[in-house]
This record gives structure tokens, C-alpha cells and sequence, in this order.
């Protein structure tokens, strides 16, 4: 482990598992690791947006599973779909319902973005690649020598995966459907732009517990 650490791996695929949202999940180089603002995501929903309890969520971009897995334990009547693009990562989020005893309530498509997927749905959620190539150039070599570079890192300086999902959502959104995504902080007023251009009936920037703009809100 010492030798590991010292290489600057992160902590989290030494141990191999990491505490969200009061689940436990698998963590490994399949994946990016689940951060603390997407916990943040994850209570947004919870606790404050989705008064009424959703009956289909999608998860664009699952990674790990972890919010997919989150919101199929706080949201026990809903469906709950998952899609990712990686092959990889979408094993590791199967591990991860399966760790949870949610693997009945989670369905796991493999698909490039919505490619794959059919249906409408009262929640849209997604923490896409959003970083830069200079910010992913000059991040600590946890992230750039240890995670996944495409699920870092977007073209159009890391605002291409997010213009991409806001403007194909609302064909998969019911009517008044809700569309979330975790972004990075100089991305708002481009997606706030994009948003009144297609026609969204409400929408929101909301900052993070370190108060900078994290969260993109929508609704059809």
C-alpha cells in the first residue's frame, strides 16, 4: 500500500471501495471515483427537487453506479435506468447494485449517451465529462495519471457532453420532466443560453458547499 501511495495512486482504488451516500461501493481504474459534490447532486434530488416521487430516472454516464444505486435506494418504487458507454464501467456499476441488493431495481444499458435509450422519463441525471484539456493537464496525477481521461475530460472546453445531453433531453423527458447535471464552474451562462434557445420552461444554477456553480437545472 505504502509503495502504491507513494506513487500517488489514489487512496480509494488502494482500498478499493468508497462510502456515498450511506451506500458502500466498489472502486477501481474502470471508473472515476465518486466525489463529494456528487453526493451533493444526489441530495439535491432527494431532499429538495424531486418532491413527488419519480417513476422512471435515467443516469446518463453511470460510472460506478453510484447515483443510479443512490436514487434506486431513496426511491424504492421508482425505475431506475443506468448507461454508460465504457463496457468496463458499466461491469463495475452491475458489481456495485449487486453489493447493494439493488441489482433488480437498477437496469444497466450499454449505450453512447442516449443512443440506446427508449422511453420517457421524470428524471434526467448525469455527471459528464466537463473538464478542459489544461485543467486536466494540470491536475493533481491522482486524476490524470490514475482515472479514466474520457470520463474526464470534453471537447469545446469541457462543455461539449453537457450541451450535447440539454439538448437532446427533452425527447426523453416527460413534461415537466427534470434534467440535472454536475458541471464545471464557468459552464452556466453558455447552458443557461442553450437552455431558453430549446425551449426549457425553468431553469437553474445552483452552487456547491464550496459555493461554486456546480449544478444545471432544467425542466421541460
Amino acid at each position: 500500500m505504502t509503495v502504491r501511495r507513494g506513487n500517488r495512486e489514489p487512496l480509494q482504488y488502494i482500498i478499493g471501495e468508497v462510502d456515498f451516500c450511506d451506500i458502500r461501493l466498489k472502486v477501481d481504474k474502470r471508473a472515476l471515483i465518486p466525489r463529494p459534490e456528487t453526493e451533493e447532486l444526489v441530495t439535491l434530488l432527494t431532499e429538495k427537487e424531486l418532491a413527488n416521487a419519480p417513476k422512471r430516472i435515467l443516469d446518463l454516464g453511470c460510472g460506478t453506479g453510484a447515483i443510479a444505486i443512490a436514487l434506486a435506494k431513496n426511491f424504492p418504487d421508482a425505475e431506475v435506468v443506468a448507461i454508460d458507454a465504457s463496457p468496463d464501467s458499466l461491469a463495475l456499476a452491475k458489481e456495485n447494485a449487486a453489493l447493494n441488493g439493488l441489482e433488480k431495481r437498477v437496469s444497466f444499458v450499454l449505450s453512447d449517451w442516449f443512443q440506446e435509450v427508449s422511453g420517457l422519463f421524470d428524471c434526467i441525471v448525469s455527471n459528464p465529462p466537463y473538464l478542459t484539456e489544461n485543467e486536466w493537464r494540470t491536475a493533481q496525477p491522482e486524476v490524470k495519471d490514475f482515472e479514466p481521461y474520457s470520463a474526464l475530460v470534453a471537447n469545446q472546453e469541457g462543455l461539449a457532453d453537457l450541451a450535447n445531453i440539454l439538448r437532446r433531453a427533452p425527447a426523453y423527458l416527460t413534461e415537466g420532466g427534470l434534467l440535472i447535471m454536475e458541471t464545471g464552474i464557468a459552464h452556466h451562462a453558455e447552458l443557461l443560453q442553450l437552455a431558453k434557445t430549446i425551449g426549457y420552461t425553468d431553469t437553474k444554477s445552483l452552487k456547491d458547499d464550496q459555493q461554486r456553480a456546480r449544478f444545471f437545472l432544467a425542466r421541460k
